[in-house]
C-alpha cells in the first residue's frame, strides 16, 4: 500500500497558498483510484456571510462536466438501437432548426462541437426556447469541419433525449445513471430545493471590466437549471464515483460499455494545441501521461474532473468562485501519479507574480497615440511592469493566462485591459479600449479609416443575463472591436450584404454574430447575439 500522507501534506500546503493567491472562498478536492475513494478534503467557506465551512456533503454546481453524462445517455440509446449518431438531429427532434446551406447537422456533430453553430448566450430562463431560437442563427461552416464549443448544442441533445424517452431530462439522468451508480447525493437538475444544500456561488463585484484574482467578490446570481449542457449539482465524493466508472472503462456495465468509453474519449477534433474532444470528454497528453476529463463553469462556480486512465488515478475539484481550478487538479494528479510510481513528488507550480527578467524588456518603452496626442510610458522595477502616468508609477498585473495582456485598476484605465501587440515577435503597438498606441521601436504605423455609420454601433450594451451581462463595442484603428468584460476581444467582420450585422471574429467559420438596430440620434439602442437582446446603457 502506497503511503499517501506526503501527497496529502504537499497538496494541502499548495492549496493554502493557492486559496489566498486566487481569492477562493471555498473548495473541495476528491482523490480516487480505480477501486476506492482515497480522500475528500475541504477548504474555506460555503457561505462567507454566515462563515459556514465547506463540508464533504456540500453540493456544488458542476457545469459542463454534465455534458459527459448527456453523452453517456445518448450512447446508451445507440447501443439499444434507438439512436443513430449519424442521423440528422431533426429525425429525433423535429423542431430543431438552424439556417444553413450545408448538409444536415447530426447527433455526432452536436456531441463533438463540430456543428458549426453558435455557442449560445443563455439569454432566456428557458433553455428550450434558446434551442428553438437557433432557427434565428446561421451555421457558419459545414458540419464536421471546425470545432466551436456549443452549450446550446448540448441543450438540444438533452431535449432529444426527452423526445426519445418521453421523460424529463432530470428523470432520465436519475434513473439511467445516478441511481444505478449510487450517486445518491447528486441532483440531476437544480431548483430552489437544491439551493438549500449548495455552497453559495461568488462572482466579481465588477461585472463590466477585467478582474484580478484579488478583486472583491459578491454572491452570484442564483439560477435554476435543467438542461443537458450543465444541470448537475454534486458532492465531490459522488462525482468521484462517476470518475471511477471512467477509470474502469465501464467494467462492462450496461450504462457504459468499453466501446462507448472509447467513443467518449476518441480524438475527434482538436480544441487547442495537444487537446482533443470526443463525445463529452477531452483527451490530452500531460507530463508524459494521457489524461481525460472536462471542466465546468457556472455563474459563481468552477469545477474540474481529471483522470489518468493508464495509472488508474483521478481527481475532482470544485470551487465556489471565479477562480480556475484546473491547475489544482493537474497538480493533484501529478502528486498521485508520482506516489503510485514510487517517484519523487513534484514541486508545486510557482504562483508567479512577476514577469521573467528576459520578458520585461519586451514591453518597456514609450508608446505614442496612433490617432491622438496621448503618450504612455512603460517601465519596470525588479520584474514588475509599471505604467508612468501623470506623475504616478502604476503597477501592471498579468491578466490571467492571456499572452501580452495586462491590467490595472487605476480609475483612468480600469474599464479595459492593456493589450500589447506583436509583429514578428516584437511589440509594436499597445491597445486600451478604443485607444491604440505605437511603440517607439516600431518601424511603421498605419492609420485606417472606417465607414462613418460605424460610430452608430459604438457603446456599452447590457442585459440581465448573468452569463454575459454586458460588452462594449469600440472603434479602433479602422475596425469595430467587441470587448468582453474579461479583457478578451474580437474584431467584428461585416457580413455579406449587410451594413448592421457582423461576425464576431475574423475567421469565416466563426458562428457568433451580432446585429444592431433601433437607431435613435445616430446611436443603435439594441444589439442581438444568438437570439438574445442587449441594450445600450448610459455608462461609457
Amino acid at each position: 500500500m502506497v503511503n499517501l500522507a506526503p501527497v496529502y501534506a504537499a497538496l494541502d500546503r499548495f492549496l493554502e497558498e493557492k486559496m489566498q493567491q486566487a481569492n477562493i472562498p471555498g473548495m473541495v478536492v476528491a482523490l480516487t483510484d480505480r477501486e476506492h475513494l482515497l480522500r475528500v478534503s475541504t477548504y474555506g467557506l460555503a457561505d462567507i456571510a454566515t462563515r459556514s465551512p465547506v463540508t464533504p456533503e456540500t453540493l456544488f454546481e458542476i457545469g459542463s462536466i454534465s455534458k459527459s453524462f448527456t453523452s453517456m445517455l445518448l450512447l446508451q440509446l445507440q447501443a439499444e438501437g434507438r439512436l443513430d449518431l449519424h442521423a440528422p438531429v431533426t429525425r429525433y427532434l423535429p423542431w430543431f432548426q438552424v439556417q444553413s446551406t450545408y448538409e444536415p447537422i447530426t447527433v455526432h456533430h452536436l456531441l463533438s462541437h463540430t456543428a458549426g453553430i453558435t455557442s449560445g448566450v443563455d439569454f432566456a430562463p428557458s433553455s428550450r426556447y434558446s434551442t428553438w431560437a437557433l432557427r434565428e442563427t446561421t451555421a457558419a461552416s459545414a458540419p464536421g469541419t471546425h470545432y466551436h464549443y456549443s452549450n446550446v448544442g448540448y441543450q438540444a441533445l438533452g431535449y432529444l433525449l426527452e423526445e426519445l424517452l418521453h421523460q424529463p431530462y432530470g428523470q432520465i439522468l436519475q434513473e439511467r445513471l445516478l441511481t444505478p451508480l449510487g450517486m445518491h447525493a447528486t441532483e440531476p437538475v437544480f431548483t430552489h430545493e437544491t439551493r438549500k444544500r449548495l455552497a453559495i456561488g461568488y462572482e466579481y463585484f465588477y461585472d463590466d471590466r477585467p478582474n484580478l484574482a484579488t478583486s472583491a467578490l459578491v454572491p452570484a446570481t442564483w439560477l435554476e437549471c435543467g438542461a443537458g449542457d450543465g444541470s448537475i449539482a454534486a458532492t465531490a465524493a459522488d462525482l468521484a464515483i462517476y470518475l471511477r466508472l471512467l477509470l474502469n472503462k465501464g467494467q462492462g456495465s450496461h450504462f457504459l460499455s468499453e466501446a462507448n468509453y472509447h467513443l467518449m474519449t476518441q480524438r475527434l477534433v482538436q480544441m487547442e494545441e495537444g487537446v482533443f474532444y470526443g463525445y463529452g470528454l477531452f483527451t490530452s497528453e500531460r507530463d508524459s501521461a494521457t489524461v481525460i476529463g472536462h471542466t465546468g463553469g457556472m455563474v459563481g462556480y468552477n469545477s474540474v474532473l481529471l483522470a489518468d486512465p493508464e495509472h488508474g488515478l483521478g481527481t475532482v475539484v470544485f470551487v465556489n468562485g471565479p477562480a480556475n481550478p484546473f491547475g489544482i487538479a493537474n497538480f493533484a494528479l501529478k502528486l498521485l501519479r508520482a506516489a503510485s510510481l514510487g517517484e519523487r513528488l513534484p514541486e508545486p507550480p510557482v504562483l508567479a507574480t512577476a514577469l521573467p527578467a528576459e520578458r520585461v524588456a519586451d514591453y518597456t518603452g514609450t508608446y505614442h497615440g496612433g490617432d491622438n496626442d496621448k503618450t504612455l510610458v512603460v517601465t519596470h522595477e525588479k520584474g514588475q511592469l509599471m505604467l508612468a502616468y501623470q506623475g504616478e508609477r502604476i503597477p501592471l498585473a498579468k491578466l490571467n493566462a492571456s499572452p501580452d495582456v495586462f491590467y490595472t485598476a487605476h480609475p483612468d484605465f480600469a474599464l479595459y485591459s492593456l493589450r500589447f501587440v506583436r509583429e514578428k515577435g516584437k511589440i509594436v503597438e499597445l491597445y486600451h479600449g478604443s485607444d491604440w498606441y505605437v511603440s517607439e521601436h516600431a518601424t511603421t504605423s498605419t492609420t485606417l479609416t472606417s465607414p462613418p455609420h460605424w460610430e452608430t454601433y459604438v457603446g456599452h450594451y447590457r442585459s440581465y443575463n448573468p452569463w454575459l451581462s454586458n460588452f462594449r463595442i469600440v472603434l479602433r484603428k479602422g475596425s469595430l472591436v467587441f470587448l468582453y468584460p474579461s479583457g478578451e476581444e474580437k474584431k467584428l467582420t461585416v457580413l455579406d450584404n449587410a451594413s448592421d450585422s457582423f461576425r464576431i471574429g475574423e475567421e469565416e467559420y466563426e458562428p457568433e454574430c451580432i446585429h444592431f438596430d433601433t437607431v435613435v440620434n445616430q446611436r443603435a439602442l439594441r444589439a442581438s447575439i444568438a437570439g438574445g437582446d442587449y441594450f445600450r446603457t448610459f455608462t461609457p
